[in-house]
């Protein structure tokens, strides 16, 4: 039975990503894996034998003295702990590889010398841009920013990248700084999984080489999604409302469309967009947050639901879930957004263009139903065809046997 360690900073399913590390890690034991995890001690995490292999708690948002800070933030540079604590599991637990998934800032990449020599390839899925910019998104509070690919890391002091906090900044620039000289993953990592090709391209551009990289799609079990291609009278945003993700942009597409928006999710642009929606004459219904079968039920009957970022999203499972319910998506062209929706699943957009946005809203509110149906019924086999979860399974098992891992 081949041996997989799953590594990520947290144990429990507080993101997408973290969501991701879980669902890899029960794919692969159907697939015959004997599981291992290594991540960070949390009070919210799943119960987990491995527990005990666990780094302490490392959480930023916690009140702490300036000693205990700067131990922090040593850590989030480079963890003596993690390698320590690693070398114990790998010890005992031997992997055939290891897959990695978010461990910045807490784990951090002063494992990837400890996988290294013990020989056991290290596959990493790049769930952001992190390995390339220091701020992880190449987004500030100017808007898209890549300075630090030709320049120096002193812009994330010099913008104040990280949350505006000059001493957030200060870390991490540090943290990056020190990768820079120290090349951890450039040299350690066999292998970086990537679910966009833009992502990819876009890490070229900052000088990684092509063949460290390897283009797996994300998935969804279309099992899972009720599909109802009968179209509804509303268009639906659901996600975090935050800048980078154009929401005020839709919501002022909507109102010169005059079309019925609803806005699902939470956020730090939330006060700031209900009074936009207001100033407007509230064309816009928000929803706050949504999941489970509500959620399926707000897309289920939509009209479409749209994706208006402003960031180089990396390819969002909100545009296969919202697919699979076999709706068209109208997704902003930008990052991996537009390798998920052609020209029979959806429409796309020029990003920011609040103008080129109105008209399509108005022209799909305006498209009889049974065009919107064959569109959403497309969708829906789109994502059965090429997004599925077996396409994943080959690709995964076949890098796996490349390193090595076979089955």
């Amino acid at each position: 039975m081949p041996k997989l360690l799953n590594v990520n900073t947290y144990h429990y399913r507080r993101g997408g990503s973290d969501v991701v590390y879980f669902e890899h890690a029960h794919l692969m034991q159907q697939q015959g894996f004997d599981n291992a995890f290594f991540a960070m001690h949390h009070p919210n995490n799943e119960a987990s034998p491995w527990s005990q292999y666990f780094i302490e708690e490392l959480e930023f948002g916690h009140a702490y003295s300036l000693a205990q800070k700067l131990a922090m933030a040593a850590k989030a540079i480079y963890s003596f702990e993690a390698q320590k604590k690693l070398r114990r599991l790998l010890t005992d637990f031997k992997p055939d590889i290891a897959h990695l998934h978010c461990i910045y800032h807490h784990l951090s990449p002063s494992i990837l010398p400890v996988l290294h020599k013990a020989g056991v390839p290290t596959v990493m899925t790049a769930h952001d841009l992190k390995i390339a910019c220091p701020a992880y998104k190449m987004l500030n509070n100017t808007g898209i920013c890549e300075r630090c690919n030709e320049g120096s890391v002193l812009n994330v002091i010099k913008h104040r990248c990280i949350r505006g906090s000059l001493a957030a900044s200060t870390i991490v620039a540090l943290e990056s700084g020190l990768q820079r000289s120290l090349q951890l993953y450039r040299r350690y990592l066999t292998k970086v999984v990537v679910p966009s090709q833009f992502f990819i391209e876009k890490f070229v551009e900052w000088g990684w080489p092509r063949e460290q990289f390897v283009y797996i799609p994300n998935y969804v079990d279309a099992e899972c999604f009720t599909p109802h291609i009968t179209p509804g009278n509303y268009f639906l945003y659901f996600g975090r409302l935050a800048p980078e993700k154009g929401v005020a942009t839709l919501i002022n597409a909507a109102a010169k469309a005059n079309v019925r928006l609803k806005i699902a999710g939470t956020g730090p642009e939330q006060a700031a967009l209900h009074a936009l929606n207001e100033s407007l004459g509230s064309p816009a219904e928000f929803l706050g947050f949504q999941a489970g079968e509500a959620l399926h039920q707000l897309v289920q009957q939509s009209r479409a639901v749209v994706l208006p970022s402003e960031w180089y999203e990396n390819a969002p499972m909100s545009v296969l879930e919202s697919m699979a319910m076999g709706k068209p998506v109208i997704g902003a062209n930008i990052g991996g957004i537009p390798e998920l929706i052609n020209s029979e699943t959806g429409w796309t957009y020029t990003s920011r263009d609040m103008e080129a946005l109105s008209q399509l809203l108005s022209k799909v509110a305006a498209l009889p139903n049974q065009q919107l149906e064959t569109i959403g019924a497309a969708a829906r086999d789109r994502v059965v065809k090429v997004f599925n979860k077996e396409n994943y399974v080959r690709a995964i098992h076949q890098l796996y046997s490349d390193l090595g891992a076979k089955h």
